[in-house]
């Protein structure tokens, strides 16, 4: 541990000697032409919560280019993205890549009047690496995250301290703009978006017909899986939810996911008394086109459930140790249910309520 303090340390020190620039205080940044976002260190999540950023940029200077630096793990949720005109994604697996190296500093090199590295959880030292890097007229950065000193601070000179235990249950959509709010940059639209076109929901359209051959079938999806297991709620809850859903009403089921969920997959396919589809290892633009063809979604608090909080499809959320205030998508059709820190505290006759509530709405208005 005090070898690993010591080599911190020593990169800081370096950085901070070579690579410093002076704070400015003033918080006009004039109206910039050509603006630079740097989020490749955050999760899909995190990424597709945070697109009132992108927003609240092009809402304030909407004749702006916009150019995203995001990361192979998150790219997929903004390919499509209506607010970003140009998209780079950051692979520190090619950085010995001459050609792929050529391509970072042609896009660094752009002449940006404003170079932006947004916080979420956590401050990323190659985020603010990035900016420091890039030809930018003006950097903004964390000078603090919840009290905690941004130790790369130097690298920016517009610095924002950024505090959220002042607010513990903000929604991340709300606090993504904390970054620019003081620069005049903001918006009042929280959700978030992913732009899917013709392919993506003929995509969508095709799957559809396959598992729903009469239109008085109501479909609904289901995302059983996430990257943290505190964050699962039980897979014989979720078969015992489908089998209660597919006695009292005209249902259709799928299930969403990649090959990390092919385990929990099979097992439901297993063990239901019913057929249940599976649209798995598709682009995100089509499982948005999915969900948003859907009558009603439902998952664990992982990243699918922001794709389909980008989307007017009913939504119930199913939270453990994560806080649904901050997380939840935001909107009049999205709900969460939450008891405690452990996900299997909420009880399939706790979702079950809330879906008939949702179901028998929707059935009313057809």
């Amino acid at each position: 541990m005090a070898d690993n303090n010591i080599l911190s340390n020593c990169i800081y020190g370096f950085f901070r000697k070579f690579f410093s620039v002076a704070e400015n205080p003033s918080l006009d940044i004039g109206k910039p032409k050509n603006i630079l976002v740097v989020r490749q260190h955050n999760q899909l999540g995190d990424l597709l919560a945070g697109v009132s950023l992108l927003r609240a940029i092009k809402e304030t200077y909407p004749d702006c280019h916009l150019t995203l630096i995001v990361s192979p793990s998150n790219y997929s949720g903004v390919i499509k993205n209506r607010f970003v005109d140009e998209l780079f994604v950051f692979d520190k697996k090619k950085i010995f890549n001459p050609s792929y190296i050529m391509k970072f500093i042609k896009i660094l090199q752009n002449q940006y009047e404003v170079c932006i590295v947004p916080v979420t959880v956590s401050i990323s030292f190659t985020s603010n690496l990035i900016s420091r890097f890039s030809n930018s007229k003006i950097r903004i950065g964390a000078k603090s995250l919840d009290g905690n000193e941004n130790k790369s601070a130097f690298l920016f000179d517009r610095l924002v301290k950024i505090d959220w235990r002042k607010h513990p249950d903000s929604n991340v959509a709300e606090r993504s703009l904390d970054i620019v709010r003081p620069f005049g940059i903001n918006t009042n639209n929280y959700r978030s978006d992913i732009y899917f076109d013709k392919d993506d929901i003929e995509t969508a359209e095709k799957f559809i017909a396959k598992i729903n051959s009469k239109s008085n079938y109501l479909l609904i999806g289901f995302h059983i899986g996430a990257g943290k297991i505190p964050n699962r709620w039980s897979l014989k809850k979720y078969l015992s939810l489908m089998e209660k859903l597919k006695e009292n009403y005209p249902v259709k089921f799928y299930l969403t996911g990649s090959n990390s969920d092919a385990e929990e997959i099979d097992y439901i396919k297993k063990n239901a008394k019913f057929e249940t589809a599976s649209f798995l290892n598709k682009k995100i633009t089509e499982v948005a086109a999915l969900i948003s063809k859907s009558d009603l979604f439902i998952s664990n608090d992982t990243g699918i459930m922001h794709v389909a909080g980008s989307t007017e499809t009913p939504q119930i959320s199913i939270f453990g140790p994560t806080n649904p205030f901050n997380w939840a998508p935001i909107g009049a059709n999205k709900f969460f249910i939450r008891k405690s820190e452990l996900i299997d505290d909420v009880t399939v006759e706790d979702v079950y309520k809330l879906c008939e509530q949702i179901l028998n709405q929707k059935l009313k208005r057809l």
